[in-house]
């Protein structure tokens, strides 16, 4: 980020492009880098490796994207999913869409309506990475844990899915004793499709999922962890 004679830049850097929102207003500087990102996951969906060769030779598809994307500076659809079905590429344009589907006008604009399998199946996983920032005497300074849940739905209908955690928020305002099992969640951020107001009130995670993969949450844990590393060097020989 940066700021330069009352406009205001955001950029996000993927491989070899820098995608850049300038604005001269006071914005939420998080949500339009967040919409950033979005735009990197829409562009790899199109066309699966964001470089410069892809881009120069797709800008018509680039501009229709940002076209719906965005409208007078604010962002509207940023599901690839729902895009893909009224914005093509000749790869697998098959006909002229009349009008756009259904979901862009719903509640739900993350799924489309419709959807049938065979067999209803959830996928979850929990994936976590660990930090820690260690002075010369092996010694701790900092330490904590990134973690996020990522889900692959393939669900039919407009299915409504419910998820709990042991956090220790919920379980203090049941009158239920931790006993260190519990977990204090901090910087969580979920996806569009989980229903904020429920999740304050008990802290239950309900949302009608997209179809397909999706980050369903992230999170960070400040927790006192005990150090992979058992050996210090502290010296280097040439």
């Amino acid at each position: 980020m940066a700021y330069d004679n009352g406009v205001t830049y955001m950029f996000v850097q993927h491989s070899n492009i820098y995608l850049m929102i300038a604005s001269r207003q006071n914005c939420n500087a998080v949500s339009l880098l967040f919409f950033l990102h979005r735009v990197v996951d829409v562009f790899k969906h199109y066309f699966e490796e964001l470089e410069e060769e892809s881009l120069r030779d797709n800008f018509v598809v680039v501009y229709e994207l940002l076209d719906e994307m965005m409208d007078f500076g604010y962002p509207q659809y940023t599901e690839a999913r729902i895009l893909s079905e009224f914005i093509k590429t000749d790869a697998y344009r098959m006909e002229v869409t009349q009008r756009p589907p259904m979901a862009v006008t719903n509640a739900v604009s993350w799924r489309s309506e419709g959807l049938q399998f065979k067999k209803n199946e959830v996928f979850l996983d929990v994936i976590e990475s660990v930090n820690i920032l260690v002075n010369s005497n092996g010694q701790i300074v900092r330490s904590d844990v990134v973690g996020a849940l990522k889900m692959r739905t393939y669900l039919s209908g407009m299915p409504e899915c419910k998820l709990g955690l042991n956090d220790r928020v919920l379980l203090e305002a049941q009158g239920r004793a931790t006993k260190g099992k519990a977990i204090d969640l901090e910087d969580i951020k979920f996806h569009q499709c989980v229903r904020l107001a429920r999740f304050e009130n008990d802290r239950t995670i309900s949302f009608i999922p997209p179809d397909g993969s999706f980050a369903l949450m992230t999170y960070r844990l400040s927790t006192q962890l005990s150090s992979p590393l058992t050996r210090f060097s502290n010296g280097l020989k040439a």
